[in-house]
């Protein structure tokens, strides 16, 4: 069974000479994961954090927070598609991961304009695989989240609406609160 709504800001937004304090700050703000853009130049043009900024931000944070995560998923696995790549790619994957992220800007860079005609993958996949974590990342902020959770994505990714925002923490419950609210409609309406 997917699980509750998730919100995890994107750290590719955040103050990177103070990524520590801002990922502590993101985690005290209510935040259910951090979302790291692990960018390696092949699945996107660009390069940003790589396993040194990891290993770094785990010895900053402390060692829990990432064991808590690897426990109570189970390390999971997951897959992402582009917007160009058709939902169907990931079909033959889709009962042997554990989350499948939409991408609903083109990866690689941030603060971009969110992409609505992404939303039937998200409607397709939560269809198809009822209990599959769906993670949506790309321009999702207080604006955009309804079209999302009523998608069926239970995973937020929230980049820029969050990390700039001047009250995290209400940004974060907002996004939560809605998702949660579209899950419990959508249950009642099976």
């Amino acid at each position: 069974m997917a699980s509750g709504c998730r919100i995890g800001p994107s750290i590719l937004n955040s103050d990177l000479a103070a990524l520590g304090a801002e990922c502590s700050r993101m985690l005290d703000c209510g935040a259910d994961y951090l979302h790291l853009d692990v960018m390696d130049g092949h699945f996107v043009p660009n390069i940003t954090f790589g396993h040194p900024v990891v290993e770094s931000l785990r010895k900053r944070l402390g060692q829990e927070p990432f064991f808590e995560a690897c426990s109570s998923c189970h390390y999971t696995v997951g897959l992402a598609i582009k917007p160009g790549t058709t939902v169907e790619h990931l079909a033959p994957w889709a009962n042997q991961i554990d989350m499948a992220l939409v991408m609903t800007v083109e990866p690689g860079f941030g603060g971009q304009k969110f992409m609505e005609d992404m939303m039937p993958k998200v409607q397709w996949l939560r269809t198809q695989f009822p209990s599959l974590d769906i993670e949506v990342d790309g321009g999702v902020g207080p604006d955009t989240i309804h079209k999302c959770a009523e998608a069926g994505a239970n995973m937020i990714v929230s980049g820029s609406a969050i990390m700039k925002s001047a009250d995290p923490r209400s940004v974060i419950n907002l996004l939560r609160n809605v998702c949660s609210e579209a899950a419990q409609k959508r249950s009642l309406d099976r």
